[in-house]
């Protein structure tokens, strides 16, 4: 009996270990807002929250904090103090990824222009050669008809010449025949 004891438990923790996890998979975002103060301390009245990629002008730090502007259009509306950790001096990755979309969309866009472009190309090509296909066809033609032209030609000279050989010799066997006789 005492085996048992230990058996069921070890059997029954065994099939609980290999059973998967029910966890639903999630990403942590780069957004975030934080806060503008009056002063360098967490003490001091928040102004206003900052979204994730507002750009903002640095004027000073100091113990981890940083005094810093807002502008729009060229004129500073609003200062005061940031935690310094929150500051990036590269571009967002947010801001990154709209600007990439957006660029995205534009190549797409000209990729379909130039897409377009090909087929008509393609197809002023096709007829093209359609016509050097036909107009070698009729050069062909063209060249065996004047052959052709030339050989009828040349049969009807030699041909006249035979008749005129026939018709001459003919008269002078009869005035030879005149002249003996």
């Amino acid at each position: 009996m005492r085996r048992f004891q230990f058996i069921i438990p070890a059997i029954l923790g065994i099939c609980l270990m290999g059973q998967t996890s029910w966890a639903e998979r999630a990403y942590v975002t780069d957004s975030f807002r934080i806060s503008l103060r009056r002063g360098p301390s967490i003490e001091n009245k928040i102004l206003k929250f900052l979204p994730s990629g507002l750009p903002v002008e640095i004027s000073e730090s100091q113990d981890g904090w940083s005094r810093v502007q807002l502008s729009e259009n060229g004129r500073t509306y609003m200062q005061g103090w940031v935690l310094s950790r929150y500051l990036v001096t590269r571009l967002p990755w947010k801001v990154q990824a709209e600007s990439l979309k957006k660029e995205n969309a534009r190549l797409k866009e000209k990729l379909t222009r130039i897409k377009k472009k090909h087929r008509e190309a393609d197809s002023q090509h096709q007829q093209l050669i359609e016509t050097v296909q036909t107009l070698t066809r009729e050069n062909k033609g063209l060249k065996s008809s004047k052959r052709s032209k030339w050989l009828s030609v040349g049969a009807l000279v030699l041909f006249g010449g035979l008749l005129i050989g026939l018709v001459l010799g003919g008269q002078r066997k009869k005035r030879k025949s005149y002249i003996i006789g």
